[in-house]
């Protein structure tokens, strides 16, 4: 007889209790991009642009910190499912290793050059560039912590306590959320400081959050590095960390790459596109925050079974999350038209941005069918079962194949209209739902990647 959707209240309630505190995590994470735009956008449009750039730094580098954590989700859910602790905190100390030598790097691009990393988001606009220097050369700072505060949350996550990691992520966006509107309007009788008091207001959350995750690690039930450990290689986990992060570092990189040439073909189309779409970008994220929380909490869930050796329920809560995926998408497509006019009453535009917005938000709508349903199914099932070669490939093929070319050639050759390029950069997900439907019934990804490290 053919399951009902909802008929396993065991699956739900364990989906729910994953679900639910990532995706506020995640709204809330993306509610501080929305703050910086609002208040930014309050004070100046080419403020919120500048920083709207500057920002595409730190998104490259959470590409990078997010496959390596990704890394450490997917084969600490497993072991977690054969309770394996020991394993866990090695997997914990990797992840630390990678996500502290990539946040130094990208701290010193941030503080001794960003003037160069300005430039190649924008066409030489003096006022965007200069800003955007100001808010990165504090803002960097911020970007030694944020890798090893993920891990922390990360491990929260995988070992039962998704809701505490929610509590933190939540509380300290808040704290950033006030903290912005204290030193970007100078209230309370401190000076007003712009683009350099939203930098300012997310260094000190993210010392909040750090100090936080450290000081819950030492509680009973909780997991926390070992030290001794955390220069020690371990031959057997490190080749099979290698093996689930190369592909996702790649895919990361190339979706987080193609991403912020997303953003610098707008920054060459002129402010009010660039306006435009930083706008477009926040709303986007917020409402991506439910097909990210499905993809996390369900491929954790998935991934506990594979590793706890039950691969035939793990295959059947996929086929479920499956069709939840595309469920969401249709969900997310209508949430995108209702918030429209919403959205437009809260920015202070110019009428050429507004038509622009306008326009984009449309174009968005259908984007989000394809984004939820390959949000879902690439990076919470088929990544639970280490099938993550094929994000890889599909990228290289529809984003860097025929999103981006179009895009780029639409910006720099032929003169496309705004919408029209805009258009280009949404190609790559809407093309992918077919591929990653046949795929997905290859069911590669039923496998338990774990073993005995004794």
């Amino acid at each position: 007889m053919k399951e009902r959707l909802f008929s396993d209240k065991v699956f739900y309630r364990k989906l729910l209790q994953l679900t639910v505190p990532i995706a506020l995590q995640n709204l809330m994470l993306a509610s501080v991009a929305a703050a910086d735009a609002i208040m930014l956008g309050s004070v100046a449009q080419n403020a919120m642009s500048a920083v709207s750039l500057a920002t595409q730094i730190q998104f490259i580098q959470n590409m990078v910190l997010t496959s390596v954590v990704s890394t450490a989700i997917i084969l600490g859910a497993q072991y977690w499912g054969r309770r394996d602790t020991g394993t866990i905190s090695d997997i914990f100390c990797t992840s630390l290793r990678y996500c502290g030598v990539a946040s130094i790097l990208f701290f010193i691009g941030c503080i001794f050059f960003p003037r160069y990393l300005m430039l190649i988001f924008t066409n030489n606009e003096a006022e965007l560039i200069e800003t955007g220097i100001h808010y990165l050369k504090v803002a960097g700072w911020s970007y030694l912590l944020t890798g090893i505060s993920q891990c922390y949350l990360a491990v929260m996550k995988i070992s039962g306590h998704a809701a505490q990691a929610a509590r933190v992520s939540i509380v300290t966006v808040i704290l950033n959320i006030v903290l912005n509107a204290v030193f970007i309007f100078g209230l309370f009788g401190l000076p007003a400081m712009g683009v350099q008091g939203a930098a300012l207001a997310t260094l000190l959350a993210r010392i909040v959050e750090l100090v936080w995750c450290m000081r819950c690690s030492f509680r009973k039930g909780y997991i926390r590095p070992d030290l001794r450990r955390l220069f020690r290689r371990n031959k057997l986990l490190a080749a099979d960390f290698w093996k689930c992060l190369y592909p996702l570092l790649g895919a990361s990189l190339f979706w987080g790459v193609g991403f912020t040439s997303y953003s610098a073909f707008m920054g060459h189309l002129g402010t009010d596109a660039t306006a435009a779409n930083s706008v477009a970008a926040v709303v986007r994220d917020l409402i991506c925050c439910l097909c990210n929380g499905l993809g996390s909490g369900g491929g954790i869930l998935v991934g506990n079974e594979l590793g706890a050796g039950n691969l035939k329920r793990g295959k059947k809560y996929g086929d479920r999350l499956l069709k939840l995926a595309i469920l969401c998408g249709a969900v997310s497509t209508l949430v995108m038209l209702t918030v429209t006019p919403v959205v437009l009453n809260f920015v202070r535009f110019t009428e050429g941005a507004r038509k622009y917005l306008i326009g984009m938000m449309v174009i968005m709508a259908v984007y989000m069918i394809g984004r939820a349903i390959n949000t879902i199914v690439i990076n919470g099932i088929f990544a639970s079962g280490g099938d993550t070669m094929f994000d890889l490939y599909s990228l290289a093929v529809t984003m860097w194949g025929i999103a981006v070319p179009l895009a780029a050639a639409g910006t720099f050759l032929f003169d496309w209209p705004v919408l029209v390029v805009y258009a280009c950069t949404c190609l790559d997900e809407v093309g992918k739902i077919p591929w990653v439907l046949a795929h997905y019934r290859k069911y590669k990804w039923v496998r338990d990647l774990t073993r005995d490290m004794n």
